[in-house]
């Protein structure tokens, strides 16, 4: 690539004839690993840049995408169309001024209005080339691989599995003057290992930054060790079970309940944080004291981009943000809800709808709080899933869940399946694999009906692994999870 994005960034702005205009240019490189059966299958690498085009018109936006741009014709094209469809369209909801550095835009946790050093400034590394990764970052992890297929073979079990990394590095610029770039390093494994027992599969994720935290041996011993527990199947009927869910399965019910946690939504009425009679349950207890749910951009152990990135406004995003500094946001706290997730343009009407008078830019006396790309549950718990495994008398023990699909947004009711792996756990012990089962349950409902909380982990949810890596949760005891029915998914 002869021109560099940042360079398309400046070109776009320069040329665009609309009102406003913001442009984000992204590039990434991927590597990824595949093996079944014991055996490396396939491996590959790949690039890619993409440039969206967002123009303002008056109060309108119209926004234009395309992949590897390399030339001038393409971006003009990119600009035209997008002007042409914000005269089009009709005033956006959510308009607001574009960032800008001088701004003094509230930060996402300031009230009353104050304005506060917040604003959107210029990255110093913004003119920075691109971060590649490339396959030296499975040295280790292949080595290490090719060793547990020698004693998967040796065990009678076959393992399948797929490894990949992707380093995505994007520039950010606004017709107002803001400037920022940001790399994204994310990486994810996910194991699948079978014996020859009908009940025998086993599932295994792991996210990380890097690969130099992977352990393939630890991870190997894990999958022997719950193919061992498979070696005896037990039948049990639907009903409610006090159940263990680990930590990836804990991660796949709050992101979805993260994501269903746009405060316009919840002030119209519409979703389980919308409160009876009118308004939001912000202050309300969802769950036990000491539980925290929240979101640092900063956070050492998942660092994630420290702005707005907008290519499309939704009840949980503002093109009008693009460029907005992230904080630490606590979504609850003690557990209590104290936060939902907030543009400018949702805080404003918020403000507006419960009568509080604020003014400032920030959306008066209703915090900012966009949407940040990770997730930690945090209930102050020191168990490990082992030792709640040891101090549970009768229950389940579960692996992950899949298949999950909304029933009801205003309970957030969420139906799905169990999936490689529900253990029966009798005094303290794993004595075998049980049938799988459907699910019917609420998140927001399991959080108030929690009898433990393990210690907090790094962990992938398996459902969402795809669009949610970052997440650090703890795993939940459950005392009547319903298993609404027996599922014939094997």
């Amino acid at each position: 690539m002869t021109v560099q994005s940042h360079e398309i960034v400046e070109r776009a702005l320069e040329s665009s004839r609309a009102d406003g205009c913001v442009v984000i240019a992204g590039e990434s490189s991927t590597v990824n690993l595949r093996w079944a059966n014991n055996t490396l299958t396939t491996n590959g690498a790949a690039r890619d840049r993409s440039v969206t085009v967002i123009s303002v018109v008056g109060r309108a936006f119209g926004v234009r995408s395309a992949s590897n741009v390399t030339d001038d014709d393409v971006l003009e094209k990119l600009l035209r169309l997008s002007e042409a469809d914000a005269r089009e369209a009709e005033d956006a909801d959510d308009y607001a001024e574009l960032l800008g550095p001088g701004t003094g835009v509230g930060a996402p946790h300031s009230r009353g209005g104050t304005a506060v050093a917040a604003e959107a400034v210029a990255d110093a590394t913004f003119t920075d080339p691109a971060q590649r990764t490339s396959t030296s970052v499975f040295t280790e992890f292949a080595r290490e691989l090719g060793d547990a297929f020698a004693a998967a073979r040796a065990d009678g079990h076959r393992l399948f599995g797929f490894a990949q990394h992707d380093l995505t590095t994007t520039w950010l610029g606004t017709s107002a003057g803001v400037r920022l770039r940001h790399s994204q390093p994310t990486g994810s494994v996910e194991w699948n290992a079978k014996s020859a027992t009908p009940s025998g599969s086993v599932w295994h994720g792991q996210s990380t930054h890097d690969f130099t935290d992977v352990s393939v041996p630890d991870t190997h011993a894990l999958l022997r060790r719950r193919l061992a527990w498979s070696a005896r199947s037990v039948e049990l009927p639907a009903g409610r079970y006090e159940t263990l869910l680990p930590p990836s399965a804990v991660a796949d019910l709050l992101t979805y309940t993260y994501w269903s946690a746009a405060g316009r939504d919840a002030a119209e009425g519409r979703t389980v944080f919308s409160k009876a009679g009118g308004g939001t349950r912000i202050g309300e207890a969802l769950g036990p004291a000491g539980l925290h749910l929240f979101s640092d951009p900063l956070d050492p152990e998942l660092p994630a981009t420290p702005f707005v990135i907008a290519g499309a406004s939704s009840a949980t995003s503002s093109v009008f943000d693009n460029g907005l500094p992230l904080r630490r946001t606590d979504w609850i706290t003690d557990g209590k809800l104290a936060a939902l997730v907030q543009t400018r343009a949702s805080a404003r009407s918020a403000a507006r709808r419960s009568g509080e008078v604020g003014g400032g830019a920030d959306g008066g006396d209703v915090a900012v709080t966009p949407f940040i790309d990770n997730l930690t549950l945090d209930g102050g718990g020191t168990a490990s899933l082992d030792e709640m495994i040891a101090n549970t008398s009768r229950g389940l023990l579960l692996t992950c869940l899949w298949y999950i699909r909304e029933v009801d947004p205003q309970l957030l009711l969420l139906t799905g399946l169990t999936r490689d792996g529900v253990y029966l756990v009798e005094n303290g012990e794993v004595v075998g694999t049980v049938n799988n089962f459907r699910f019917n349950e609420s998140p927001v409902d399991l959080l108030g009906r929690v009898t433990e909380v393990g210690a907090t982990v790094r962990t992938l949810p398996r459902e969402w692994g795809d669009w949610f890596t970052l997440a650090r949760m703890p795993a939940l005891r459950i005392p009547d999870f319903n298993m609404s029915s027996v599922s014939p998914a094997s």
